[in-house]
This record gives structure tokens, C-alpha cells and sequence, in this order.
């Protein structure tokens, strides 16, 4: 039972289904998980921001369904399907039943019979659709395009949110009978900035899984743990992925992957998202500094500008001109700046 298992055997059990987490705030969800696995005919809601593993989730309670592991695991991408052709390729179509439909097609939710379906961005189903889906859910049946019969189908369903559905129903854009019967057991994965002890776990499970881009890999590197830990990864466990998939291709030596890997693919990435992570990073080093040293707030700004002109005025052969068009401010207001923290050095 999943209440028995320690958090080690909780953790070991999702990580060989690809579910990798070492957080404590992960635990109340996996032991919902996993319950929800054994009971096999109820639905499941998994909510969360984008790219925090809820796909992954969702296999893996299949996996451990021992009632439907052995049969398939079809995903219906909802942000994807198309408006003109949902329902062929939700229910299926006879050849014939419409203009363009040279053959027979069972389905998506035809073709998951007996195993799982699982509703990616079941946010995004499309208004019109939803009706038809809930019927098919409330009674078990399903008929495709043209057929004059239905079909008894028993599907298991897993619906994935990146947006609180709750919310969508009081703004009417999505149906509220229609996520009453997906709310059964609601799960929501929490993003990767509330699971920081997770990186360096992660780091390594996507160096082995692309281990064919740069072997050998076996350790994570403290600093790079703390960036993380201060970085803004929007994209959660899906933006470390690719992140560690570029650490690697930039890589040529070493063992291990530490924060100059971080920063060197950071700078290959590009792009203002990057930029704005840089002054976040700053931001981060200068609220610790303010905590642990006792500075106060203005000690500190005045302490980081002045570095900054250190920094800019440790670059020679530069004219004060020159500096202020660096620094992206007036020759006049370098002056004064210059003359604030007494400094010189700049013609």
C-alpha cells in the first residue's frame, strides 16, 4: 500500500518509471499517485505549470495500473487537435463518411480501449468538443463518424491542466459538468523553484538519458546547484532538460557539469530571457549579501555600483566617452558618478 512505503521506496518506485524527485514536497502527490494506480477505473486530474512532468506522471501511474498496464497508452494533444476534424479523430470514422476519408480510422479513444487516455492540456479542448467527450465518458460508448452504431469502450482517463480549471469554469471557458467528472482525484505538481532539492537529481538522470551526446558524466558541481536555486527556470523540469542537453553538446572534458557549463550554454542560448536570468542573478547575490553581512540597502546598491564603474574603468585604453556608451548612460551622469564613489581613471 502506498501509505507503507518510506520516502526512499517512494522515490525509487517513480524514478525506474522516469518520475525523478528526491523532494519532500513530491511525497503527498506520488502516494496519491500510486493509489490512484491501484485503483484503476477512477480519473485523475494532474494541474501544474508547464513543463513540471505531468505527461510523466501520467505514464507512470499507467505503468503501475495492473490492470491496464498491459494495454495502451494513447495521449490526446487537445491544444493541438483540429477544430474540423476532432471528432474523427477522437471517436473514428467509416471510409466514406466525409469528403477525404479514403479508409477507415478506429480513433484515439477507441484505439486507448481498455488501457489509458491521457488529455494533455485538457485546458485547451475545444468548447464544441467537450459535450461529446463527456458523454462518451459518462456512458462508455463511443460512435465514429458515419457509423449507425456505438461501440462499448472502457478507457481509463488521466487529464492534465497547466491552468487551474476551476478558474476556467467561473470564466466559462471550459464546462463545469465536464470537470466535475475529470475532478475525481486532483494532483497538482509543484514547479521546479518549489523542489529545489530535486537538481542535482535531475541534472544527472538527463546527463544519463543523453549520455550519447557526452558520456560519462557522474557528478553536479555545489555552484551550480546554488545558481539554480536562484534562477528562474519558467520553464521547470522540460527547460533543465533541454539546458543540460546544450551543457553537454558544449562540453569537452570533465566529469562533471558545474557552473561554467551553466553559463556557457546560457550565452550559446541567447536571447533577453538569459539577460533578464543575468540581472536575477545579481539581484540574488545582493539580497544574500544584504542577509548574511548585515549591510543595509543602500550599503549594498551603493557598494554594487560602485563595482560596476570599477569594473568598467578596469577596461583600458577606453576614453570616459567611451565608458558612459558602454554603460549605456550620459558622459554627464558618469561624471558625477565617478566623483560620488571617488573614483578616476578615464580622460
Amino acid at each position: 500500500m502506498p501509505d507503507d512505503l518510506t520516502h526512499a521506496d517512494l522515490f525509487e518506485l517513480f524514478d525506474r518509471q522516469g518520475f525523478v524527485t528526491n523532494s519532500l514536497t513530491v511525497v503527498p502527490v506520488l502516494r496519491s499517485a500510486l493509489k490512484a494506480a491501484t485503483a484503476s477505473d477512477i480519473t485523475v486530474l494532474l494541474e501544474g505549470e508547464t513543463g513540471t512532468g505531468k505527461q510523466v506522471l501520467a505514464q507512470a501511474i499507467h505503468n503501475l495500473d495492473r490492470k491496464r498496464s498491459a494495454f495502451p497508452f494513447v495521449t490526446l494533444h487537445c491544444s493541438t487537435i483540429s477544430h474540423e476534424l476532432a471528432e474523427s479523430e477522437l471517436f473514428g470514422h467509416r471510409r466514406g463518411a466525409f469528403s477525404g476519408a479514403a479508409y477507415e480510422r478506429e480513433g484515439l479513444i477507441p484505439s486507448a480501449n481498455h488501457g489509458t487516455l491521457f488529455l494533455d492540456d485538457v485546458n485547451d479542448l475545444p468548447l464544441a468538443l467537450q459535450p461529446k467527450l463527456l458523454d462518451v465518458l459518462q456512458r462508455g460508448v463511443v460512435r465514429g463518424v458515419g457509423w449507425d452504431r456505438e461501440v462499448a469502450i472502457n478507457v481509463r482517463v488521466i487529464a492534465a491542466a497547466n491552468t487551474p480549471l476551476a478558474q476556467l469554469v467561473e470564466q466559462g471557458r471550459f464546462r463545469a459538468d465536464l470537470y466535475y467528472r475529470l475532478n475525481v482525484v486532483r494532483l497538482a505538481l509543484p514547479p521546479l523553484r518549489e523542489r529545489t532539492d530535486d537538481f542535482a537529481a535531475l541534472i544527472l538522470a538527463f546527463a544519463c538519458r543523453h549520455q550519447t551526446i557526452y558520456p560519462d558524466i557522474a557528478g553536479v558541481e555545489p555552484e551550480l546547484v546554488e545558481h539554480l536555486k536562484r534562477s528562474r527556470l519558467s520553464g521547470n523540469v522540460r527547460e533543465l532538460e533541454h539546458a543540460v542537453q546544450r551543457m553537454l553538446f558544449a562540453k569537452t572534458e570533465g566529469s562533471t557539469l558545474g557552473l561554467a557549463d551553466w553559463l556557457r550554454q546560457n550565452a550559446g542560448a541567447g536571447g533577453a530571457s538569459e539577460k533578464e536570468d543575468s540581472v536575477g542573478e545579481a539581484a540574488g547575490y545582493l539580497f544574500t549579501a544584504i542577509c548574511e553581512n548585515g549591510l543595509t540597502f543602500q550599503e549594498a546598491v551603493r557598494s554594487l555600483e560602485q563595482r560596476v564603474l570599477e569594473k568598467a574603468l578596469g577596461q583600458r585604453g577606453q576614453t570616459r566617452r567611451e565608458i558612459a556608451v558602454r554603460l549605456r548612460t550620459s558622459e554627464r551622469t558618469l561624471y558625477h558618478k565617478l566623483r560620488a564613489h571617488n573614483l578616476s581613471g578615464a580622460a
